[in-house]
C-alpha cells in the first residue's frame, strides 16, 4: 500500500514500507551554522578521532564536549585544544549526568541553528552534518535526522534506521526467527535494502541525531527520566506524536566504533532495560497492556542482562575487550586541530 504524504512547502511525495523521499533543501537555508553536542564517560582513543573529524569539516560551527567522566589524562588532553581553537567548548565538574540530560545541557550553550548530537566513538565523515541539516530543513517540524551508521569494516550497524519500537517489534528484534509469522515484523531494518536518498522513517540512533533549534525547544529536548539508552527511541516518537517527521539520510556516513566506554556492559544493559520498561510503560495505553508489560519484565530482564553475563564471561575467558580506537599521536593531532 503507497500513501501520500506533504513535506514542508505542500510538496506530495509518497511513502511505502514506512518510508518517503525527502526532498531538496531551500538554498537560503544551507549556511546557517551547526553545533555538535559531544558528551563523553570513559570514552578512551575514539574520543580523539571523533573530535578530530568533526573539526576537519568547515562546514561545524563548534563542538561542545560535555565531560560526564573521563580519565585526567584526556581531560588535559581536552583542556589544550580548548585553549588552541575557538570552534570547540569543554563542559566539566558536573559528573555524571546521565547522556539524555548531558545533551540537553550541551544544548542549551550551544550557539548554532543546528543542533547535531553524536556519540564521542563516531567518526563522521566530511559534509555528512551538511547533509542532515538540507534533508531536515525540507521536514514538517519538529524534525530529526539520523545518519548512516557503519562499522570497521564498513558494514551498516544495527540500530541506524527502526522501525516504531513497541512489545511485539522488540520481541521480534530479540527472536528474528519470529519474522516468519505474518504480521510480526523487527523494530530493525539494516538487512532492508538501503534507501539511495534521504527517506522519513519511524525511529534513527542517537549515535548520529541531528534537529534544529525551532523543533529541539517545540519538543523540549532529551527526556531526562532516561539515563543512557532509549532516550533516541523516545524522542523520535514524542516528534512524530507532535506531528513532525523523522529522517534518514544515507549519504551521511558515520563510521561508529560502539562499545569503547572503560565501564561494566552490565551496568549499561541495566540502563537500557530500564529504559525500555520506561518507555514501554509510559507508551503502552490501556490498563490490560501496562499489565501485560509488567509481566513481560522478567522476560526482557533475562534476555538483556542475560546477554550482557554472556558477553561479559567471554571477554573474561578468551580476552575481548571492548572496541577500541587507534591512538591518535598528539603531536600530529594537536597541530592539525590548532589550525581549525
Amino acid at each position: 500500500m503507497v500513501e501520500v504524504f506533504k513535506l514542508k512547502g505542500g510538496r506530495a511525495v509518497t511513502m511505502s514500507e514506512g518510508m518517503s523521499h525527502i526532498g531538496l533543501t531551500p538554498d537560503a537555508a544551507r549556511k546557517r551554522p551547526i553545533s555538535v553536542v559531544m558528551v563523553s564517560y570513559m570514552t578512551g582513543p575514539a574520543l580523539m578521532e571523533a573530535i578530530t573529524a568533526v573539526l576537519s569539516d568547515r562546514d561545524i560551527h563548534e563542538l561542545i564536549v560535555v565531560d560526564n567522566g573521563n580519565t585526567e589524562s584526556a581531560r588535559a588532553r581536552l583542556s589544550q585544544l580548548t585553549a588552541k581553537t575557538h570552534r570547540i567548548r569543554f563542559l566539566q565538574g558536573h559528573g555524571n549526568i546521565g547522556f539524555a540530560r548531558a545533551c540537553n545541557y550541551g544544548a542549551k550553550l550551544a550557539t548554532g541553528h543546528y543542533l547535531l548530537f553524536l556519540n564521542p566513538d563516531a567518526v563522521i565523515s566530511k559534509g555528512a552534518a551538511r547533509q542532515l541539516a538540507n534533508a531536515g530543513d525540507c521536514l514538517v517540524e519538529p524534525w530529526i535526522t539520523g545518519g548512516l551508521l557503519r562499522d570497521e569494516k564498513g558494514e551498516e550497524q544495527r540500530g541506524a534506521r527502526r522501525r516504531a519500537l513497541t512489545p511485539l517489534s522488540a520481541l521480534v528484534g530479540f527472536l528474528p526467527v519470529l519474522e516468519i509469522i505474518p504480521g510480526l515484523r523487527s523494530v530493525h531494518r539494516e538487512t532492508d535494502p538501503l534507501p539511495t536518498e534521504p527517506v522519513q522513517i519511524d525511529t534513527i540512533s542517537g549515535a548520529c541525531l541531528m534537529t534544529d533549534r525551532p523543533s529541539f525547544e517545540r519538543t523540549g529536548g532529551f527526556d531526562e527520566r532516561y539515563f543512557l539508552h532509549v532516550e533516541d527511541i523516545e524522542i523520535c516518537r514524542r516528534t512524530r506524536q507532535m506531528g513532525g517527521q523523522v529522517g534518514f539520510v544515507p549519504g551521511a556516513t558515520v563510521m561508529h566504533y560502539g562499545s569503547t566506554s572503560r565501564v561494566p556492559r552490565v551496568w549499561i544493559e541495566k540502563e537500557k532495560l530500564k529504559g525500555f520498561l520506561r518507555y514501554f510503560w509510559n507508551y503502552t495505553p490501556g490498563f490490560l497492556p501496562k499489565v501485560l508489560t509488567v509481566l513481560a519484565a522478567p522476560f526482557m530482564a533475562t534476555a538483556i542482562m542475560g546477554r550482557a553475563y554472556v558477553l561479559t564471561l567471554r571477554s573474561a575467558l578468551f580476552g575481548k575487550k571492548p572496541n577500541k580506537a587507534p591512538l591518535v599521536k598528539s603531536r600530529d593531532s594537536a597541530a592539525s586541530l590548532s589550525n581549525n
